[in-house]
C-alpha cells in the first residue's frame, strides 16, 4: 500500500505560490501543486473561476465562523471533502445525523 503513495509524482508535491485577488486585494497562497489542480477542478465544477471560488469560500467562512484562521489549511481540507464527495464517501461519526451545509446545501460530515 505504501508503494501507491510513494509513487506519487514529485511535481504533485512541489509547493506553488499563487497570487489571487480576493475582494479587491491581492493575497499569496502557497499550496502543493496537486491541491491547486483539485481547486481548479472544484471551481470549474461550481461554474466559477478559481479566484471567484476562493473569494466565495473565504466570505462564507467569515460569515459562518467570524474569521478565517488558516486559509491554506482550509483549502486543503476543501479538496479532501471534494474528493470524498466525488467518490461518494462522506465520512460521518457513527450514529450522527447527517448535516447539510447552510449555504451550499451539500451534505457534510459531523
Amino acid at each position: 500500500m505504501c508503494h501507491l503513495f510513494a509513487s506519487i509524482p514529485q511535481e504533485n508535491t512541489e509547493m506553488e505560490t499563487r497570487s489571487v485577488r480576493m475582494n479587491g486585494q491581492v493575497t499569496s497562497i502557497r499550496l502543493e501543486a496537486a491541491f491547486w489542480q483539485t481547486l481548479e477542478e472544484l471551481a470549474e465544477s461550481q461554474g466559477m473561476t478559481l479566484a471567484k471560488f476562493l473569494t466565495t469560500l473565504h466570505d462564507e467562512v467569515l460569515e459562518l465562523q467570524g474569521r478565517v484562521r488558516n486559509f491554506a489549511s482550509l483549502l486543503r481540507c476543501a479538496c479532501l471533502v471534494h474528493l470524498q464527495h466525488q467518490e461518494g464517501a462522506v465520512f460521518e461519526k457513527p450514529g450522527a445525523a447527517p448535516r447539510v451545509h447552510p449555504l451550499s446545501g451539500i451534505r457534510i460530515a459531523s
